[in-house]
């Protein structure tokens, strides 16, 4: 993969207020739902989106982010790698200048349409090791990360 996530964009991009998740799933048990509802939990305004939904825990979900109802600061891609490269172009139609590519959402093609394109783009990492509070298994995560000295920095 490309260069390494620095401290300052993960700082940066979960400083943030408004976020979309692209990829939410309507199983509780998949990552998109998992992450919608926590950076929800955490005090982040939060829009869903995925072009199969109406509604997920009665908030409306968008088939796309051009249907978002107002600009969000940050996005959070959760789809399969081969999505990816599409979405962050979506994203860049739509003035959206950070991008979080979850761990195994990432692409070299989405990497590079974000590096040629002025948007800070992170990937790699999970969100819910960054964004406060984190929490249970996360926290545990990101203690054996920075053990390891994986953390970015």
């Amino acid at each position: 993969m490309s260069a390494e996530t620095s401290q300052a964009s993960v700082l940066d991009f979960i400083e943030q207020e408004t976020l979309a998740v692209v990829g939410v799933s309507r199983n509780p048990r998949k990552f998109g739902n998992l992450a919608y509802r926590e950076l929800k939990a955490r005090g982040y305004r939060v829009f869903p989106v995925n072009r199969n939904l109406d509604n997920i825990d009665g908030a409306p979900c968008y088939s796309n982010l051009q249907n978002l109802p107002e600009k969000v600061d940050g996005l959070v891609v959760v789809v399969p790698s081969k999505e990816t490269e599409q979405v962050v172009q979506q994203a860049d139609a739509a003035g959206i200048k950070r991008i979080w590519m979850q761990q195994g959402s990432e692409s070299e093609a989405a990497i590079e349409f974000c590096h040629n394109h002025g948007i800070s783009e992170i990937h790699g990492e999970c969100i819910l090791m960054f964004a406060e509070p984190v929490k249970s298994y996360h926290k545990f995560h990101r203690g054996i990360v920075r053990l390891f000295g994986k953390l970015p920095h």
